[in-house]
């Protein structure tokens, strides 16, 4: 069995080629089971165990996910990642790499994937929201599928803001940090959104007609990162049928009945297929809500191991 590292796993996943790594993996599908979720208690700690397999034909592979929120006190990331890939004939094991970047790397790559479908042709303004590990990496995700002029930067903590923002200008990317959230969103052709935010940060009222809206964080049913007004009117499309029963972003409209199951225009696996339509006009605003799935982690940690095996 063969050990990458968080250094040797992100080394062979490079936006361009991961990005197309997913378009192939939700064109031809795979097995995706429902993952499993445990709960772990000890005398000392809390926490929760995922467990998300996903398989082909030639490769099996499982992400195991401990998130255990008490390690702030400790000075240690809540969640700690660590993904397996075997052989799918036999079973026996080829590779283990880093979990933590497979998932964040993957997680934006998939995004720049949609947008490539939903976003207008001429976008040339990027805002992204948040300053995480997710968010350090939309940009460069994003410019693999189109060319913009501006990129900005906004978080509740201006100060990360501006650090990514001189990260990213040094790596040669149009960015810099912004203040005024709201100028930002009228300003953007695109707003991708990277938060854990429980309460909304984007308001439907500031975007500008045409704009597509990419939402990341809302992952469990108590967060959320828009208001109702983001989704009224616009085209939905989500990653998974899977959004729809875990992420506040869209339970929360569908118990008010803003949207419905219905208002659901197609997910990844229908946009990346032959002649299924994304974007249908210039005017019209698109959404894209993802929360994530297994058939994404299998296709990086694909193409970590082959990448180094060549």
């Amino acid at each position: 069995m063969k050990f990458f590292d968080a250094t040797a796993t992100a080394q062979a996943l490079p936006f361009p080629s991961l990005i197309e790594r997913l378009r192939a993996m939700f064109r031809a599908g795979c097995h995706v089971p429902a993952r499993h979720v445990h709960s772990v208690q000890t005398p000392n700690t809390q926490g929760t165990v995922l467990i998300m397999p996903a398989w082909t034909d030639r490769y099996l592979g499982i992400k195991t996910v401990n998130i255990f929120p008490d390690n702030a006190s400790q000075g240690l990331p809540g969640l700690f990642s660590v993904y397996t890939l075997f052989d799918a004939t036999t079973g026996h094991g080829l590779a283990q790499m880093d979990g933590n970047v497979i998932t964040s790397r993957r997680t934006a790559a998939a995004s720049a994937l949609a947008a490539s479908y939903l976003m207008r042709p001429d976008a040339r303004r990027l805002l992204v929201v948040g300053a995480g590990r997710v968010s350090s990496l939309l940009p460069q995700a994003y410019r693999a599928v189109m060319a913009f002029d501006q990129i900005d930067i906004w978080a509740r903590k201006p100060e990360a803001a501006t650090a990514l923002a001189n990260d990213l200008a040094h790596q040669g990317l149009p960015v810099r940090a912004v203040t005024d959230l709201q100028a930002a969103v009228r300003q953007a052709d695109v707003v991708s959104c990277a938060t854990l935010a429980t309460q909304p940060v984007l308001c439907g009222d500031w975007l500008a007609p045409g704009a597509h809206v990419d939402l990341i964080g809302s992952f469990t049913p108590t967060m959320r990162e828009a208001d109702d007004a983001v989704f009224s009117g616009a085209s939905l499309f989500v990653d998974t049928a899977e959004a729809l029963q875990k992420s506040g972003e869209l339970l929360g409209p569908l118990s008010r009945g803003v949207i419905s199951a219905s208002s659901v225009q197609g997910d990844l696996a229908r946009l990346c297929s032959e002649g299924w339509p994304g974007r249908k006009s210039p005017q019209e605003r698109t959404v894209f809500k993802s929360v994530g799935t297994a058939l994404e982690d299998l296709a990086a940690a694909i193409a970590v191991y082959e990448y180094w095996s060549e």
